[in-house]
């Protein structure tokens, strides 16, 4: 690490005094609400949008996956850019962050709406698309406009970094929260049942679902405007050039190993999420091991995030995950040995290689605000939503990827696709399918751990140095 000391920090930043209360509950539980918030109308989007747009407005696949594959690359970008504009924005007496959620959450309500406005299943092909199309990419926008402050905010919530890990836990805790109850609450309501037993999708249904969870959103943006303090308030007195900016991103050590493993393990998660439902469909054919499956894949990070609270306070952040995403490659290398034809033997073992992502998940949020730090203490530059907005934008990234990755290994082990869903595959590609299942996260989780271990640089001590300096020249420059 290149330590420039805290002497760098002093340029032209300027710490505004706030009289606030101290790091509490209140601001956990703010912002786990705030992630519940978020992922009412994300749940809703991410996971039953694509079925609205095929089965109820009748849109063919193919366009509705152009359409997002647009769409992640727009809001790869946007990411950035709303990330850059809040960093430059005037400091407000509320802060930096909390202004854009209150003042961004009227359009991103309202368009979260209009992506299923019940009026448009009357109209031609043609219209359809064209609405698709524009509503979905200004969401995407303005979804970027409330997700970057919201994640950027958590290191101006507080300085301590056991105080930021723990804002960590409770998002990662209120996110699992959010998008299960949307995944397990939503089926039940988007059918319509007719006389004869049969059940359809319900455009309506959908309107009202939307209209419930815009409701649940806009009165969480609301609370959390009130009740979180930004404690930790720069005012910037110069300008930064776009080539000083980037020279200080792309030189700092921290914040490209920590983008660079985050990569991978979200596109290790997706792939794994995305073969797993072919590994207990074609392999297993067990439709009730795949429920629980999932389940892990996405909501043992609540499990975990109590525990992981515990062992960061006393070991440190980069520890921790040099013990626990190692545990995932190993548990998935012993599964891909063992070749199991049990679906729950599967399961049990699986649930302990979701364990280490898992704690990673937790403690993500709270390894970006290190890196915030960080590069302010190497450069001197305090730009909390550009850092965000880069390693959201490399997210974006990963999840496109995934998707393509996915679809050619699919094609590459010579799997049948058939639009019944009941092409049976051979013996062949059903064990390349249980391989590919665990063999690939057991590499790409080893990469990452690799890449952590050896690049990343800011241990517990590092770590627990620099927030100290920065908390003394903050005093300073009051």
């Amino acid at each position: 690490m290149q330590n420039k000391g805290p002497a760098a920090t002093a340029k032209g930043l300027t710490t505004v005094q706030v009289n606030a209360r101290p790091f509490g509950m209140q601001d956990k539980f703010g912002y786990m609400l705030g992630d519940i918030g978020n992922d009412a109308i994300l749940g809703l989007v991410n996971s039953f949008l694509m079925i609205y747009y095929t089965n109820v407005l009748g849109i063919a696949g193919s366009v509705v996956g152009i359409l997002f594959l647009v769409s992640r690359c727009i809001d790869a970008f946007s990411d950035l850019a709303v990330g850059r504009m809040i960093d430059v924005a005037e400091l407000t007496p509320k802060g930096r962050f909390l202004p854009w959620i209150n003042r961004m959450k009227w359009p991103f309500c309202a368009f979260s709406l209009l992506l299923f406005a019940p009026f448009v299943s009357s109209w031609g092909l043609t219209a359809k698309i064209a609405y698709v199309f524009v509503t979905y990419l200004a969401w995407g926008i303005l979804l970027s406009c409330i997700n970057i402050p919201f994640g950027s905010m958590a290191s101006a919530i507080s300085d301590n970094p056991d105080d930021r890990a723990s804002l960590s836990t409770f998002r990662a805790v209120g996110a699992a929260v959010g998008m299960s109850a949307t995944g397990f609450l939503i089926p039940m309501f988007i059918y319509t049942k007719h006389p004869d037993g049969t059940k359809t999708l319900s455009g309506m249904r959908f309107f009202v679902i939307a209209i419930v969870c815009v409701a649940i959103a806009f009165t969480v943006y609301n609370i959390i405007y009130h009740i979180l303090v930004e404690r930790v308030q720069v005012k910037k007195k110069e300008k930064v050039t776009v080539s000083h900016l980037l020279k200080g991103l792309f030189t700092d050590r921290s914040i490209l190993v920590l983008i660079i493993v985050d990569f991978f393990v979200v596109l290790t998660q997706i792939l794994f999420g995305t073969t797993t439902t072919y590994l207990f469909n074609d392999y297993f054919h067990n439709s009730a091991a795949m429920s629980v499956a999932m389940l892990f894949n996405w909501g043992t990070v609540i499990i975990v995030s109590g525990p992981t609270i515990h062992f960061v306070k006393k070991y440190g952040k980069k520890e921790v995950a040099m013990f626990t995403l190692p545990l995932s490659s190993i548990v998935f290398l012993i599964l891909f040995f063992m070749h199991t034809h049990n679906a729950w033997l599967y399961v049990v073992l699986m649930f302990f290689g979701t364990i280490g992502y898992s704690v990673f998940n937790v403690m993500v949020w709270a390894l970006i605000t290190d890196v915030i730090d960080a590069h302010q203490y190497n450069t001197g530059l305090r730009e909390d939503g550009t850092v965000y907005g880069l390693n959201s934008f490399a997210r974006k990234v990963a999840q496109a990827v995934a998707g393509g990755i996915g679809g050619f290994m699919l094609t590459l082990i010579g799997y049948q696709s058939s639009n019944t869903g009941g092409a049976i595959q051979s013996a062949v590609v059903e064990n390349r399918i249980y391989a590919l299942t665990n063999l690939l996260p057991s590499i790409l989780f080893g990469i990452a751990t690799l890449i952590l271990i050896f690049g990343y640089p800011l241990d517990k001590k590092t770590t627990d140095k620099i927030a100290a300096d920065l908390r003394e020249k903050r005093k300073e420059n009051m």
